[in-house]
């Protein structure tokens, strides 16, 4: 846990600190925010319990070095037919999605941070080195790169002929899709001492929202680049650094006409997409991995790895579940009538949307799942820090056969019945 403690602090983005005391204060505060203190619980042990409901993997790869311990933000993309990961350094796939079998691969020879993501014909993927390349999706040749002011660790965002990238010095570009050329950017002053997240920008509605330091939320206009709102949705304050320290970071949720956000001690708010009034505010969660929306529910893994059900009308909270309680889970993903979050150990666990309950429970692999799993038609797509990329069937899902789902010959070291084991 010091370990993870060490890391994470390397991970802040400390920009103008003169002195040693605010970065004590922020190693004390982290440490109890992520459960790293002396003091601190230690993450729950799992128990052994009968599931209610089977989780089977389909099939699982390893995709080179996977993050390489490194804190990075590689996810899988997934389409129709393929799916794509990239591990740290540069090596990027495309696999069936069916069945994993290897379509293409190629080493693009860059420190890969962001990505990869999906847009029309095309895979775009961030560096360290602040660099945005795309792939053609069909045989991973290079079609443009370009260089934007810093690293990137928020996933690249494809609307239409547009790229919207956040680099981690808090400018925002946007890229001509077909060209990589610039076409605005939107610069804007970050706190002294601010989280270095993984958040993403959001799309909806022609506006990109992006959450920031000292707790603001802010909707620029796609085409041009030019503020159209700014919302303040949590105020620094206590004494020290890290007590002050408020940012919005995780992806913001829009549903309707309604934006959810939260971040690092701002609470969970929803905000009007419209105008940016903040309609409520839940200001005793916090979460700095993200949440899930349902019609009617939002679903927050807080600072504690607890996981919430909020009620989308007024943040009321409606369960709480606090099992798996500081396992360094995932923001949450919605499966049928499921909610899966991955851990710090490589299990995937799966809970009742109704009340909280768990009701399954597999493992991909022994290394952390630290991105939030992919759904797409009723399957469960992760891609873990150690490079292993698994598909994964919740009982009773949709899509491809079971004889189809389990041709899993060579597509692992694994045999056919660790693949099917039950944790």
């Amino acid at each position: 846990m010091r370990r993870f403690l060490v890391l994470f602090l390397c991970g802040l983005l400390l920009t103008g600190c003169s002195a040693l005391g605010p970065l004590k204060e922020a190693a004390s505060g982290i440490g109890e925010y992520f459960g790293a203190s002396d003091n601190a619980d230690p993450p729950a042990e799992l128990k052994d319990f009968e599931p209610a409901v089977k989780m089977t993997v389909l099939w699982d790869v390893d995709i080179g070095k996977g993050y390489a311990e490194q804190y990075v933000n590689l996810v899988p993309a997934v389409t129709e037919d393929k799916i794509f990961a990239a591990d740290r350094k540069g090596e990027v796939q495309a696999r069936s999605r069916l069945n994993g079998d290897k379509l293409w691969s190629v080493d693009i020879e860059l420190a890969v941070s962001a990505g990869p993501v999906a847009g029309e014909g095309k895979l775009i993927l961030g560096t360290s080195n602040a660099e945005i390349v795309a792939l053609n999706d069909g045989d991973g040749s290079v079609l443009w790169k370009t260089n934007v002011s810093s690293e990137i660790l928020a996933l690249p965002r494809v609307e239409g002929d547009t790229v919207v990238i956040r680099s981690s010095d808090g400018r925002i570009t946007a890229l001509d899709e077909n060209t990589g050329g610039t076409r605005w950017y939107h610069d804007r002053t970050i706190p002294a001492l601010s989280i270095r997240s993984r958040g993403s920008p959001t799309i909806a509605d022609d506006f990109v929202l992006d959450g920031y330091g000292s707790g603001k939320l802010i909707a620029l206009n796609l085409t041009d680049g030019k503020p159209e709102w700014e919302a303040t949705i949590a105020l620094p304050h206590g004494r020290s650094e890290i007590e002050r320290l408020v940012d919005m970071d995780s992806d913001p949720i829009v549903k309707g006409d309604t934006i959810y956000v939260t971040g690092y001690q701002g609470g969970v708010a929803a905000v009007s997409l419209k105008d940016g009034d903040v309609l409520w505010r839940q200001a005793e969660l916090s979460s700095y991995t993200g949440m899930a929306a349902a019609r009617r529910s939002l679903f927050v893994t807080d600072a504690s790895s607890d996981v919430w059900q909020l009620d989308v009308r007024n943040g009321a909270d409606l369960w709480k579940q606090d099992e798996l309680h500081f396992r360094r889970l995932t923001a949450p993903a919605l499966v049928k009538d499921y909610v899966v979050v991955g851990d710090f150990e490589g299990y995937l666990h799966l809970l009742s949307q109704e009340d909280g309950s768990l009701v399954g429970r597999v493992r991909v692999d022994k290394s952390p799942i630290a991105a939030t799993p992919v759904v797409f038609d009723d399957v469960i797509y992760v891609y873990t820090s150690g490079g292993t990329l698994a598909a994964i069937a919740v009982e009773g899902s949709s899509g491809n056969s079971p004889d189809d789902r389990l041709r899993l010959e060579g597509a692992s070291g694994r045999s056919p019945d660790d693949r099917l084991r039950l944790e």
